[in-house]
């Protein structure tokens, strides 16, 4: 990427923006502490609701299967022998 695109991307020079991103950040910060927030508990609260999600996910995909398996078992219980007593009918017939 040459200078003109890099200026054009963050909007003026570089150097200027990097340093306005750090003094707004510490502003930022210092006003977050003021009123009382942890941004070290907030970035743990949003990974343990991450991590919340993603066994809910998983269980929703285990239980998935595991209702698709018990319909299965269930309805091989009587498809089945329907299907076997059909077939050997159907084959002294044919």
């Amino acid at each position: 990427m040459d200078q003109n695109a890099l200026t054009r991307f963050v909007g003026g020079s570089p150097l200027r923006t990097l340093l306005w991103l750090v003094v707004m950040s510490i502003v930022v910060g210092f006003v977050l502490d003021t009123i009382g927030l942890d941004p070290f508990g907030f970035l743990r609260r949003l990974i343990a609701d991450f991590d919340r999600f993603v066994d809910w996910l998983v269980h929703l995909g285990f239980d998935a299967f595991r209702n698709v398996g018990r319909y299965l078992v269930w309805g091989a219980v009587f498809v089945v022998p329907i299907w076997l007593i059909l077939r050997l009918t159907g084959a002294r017939r044919g």
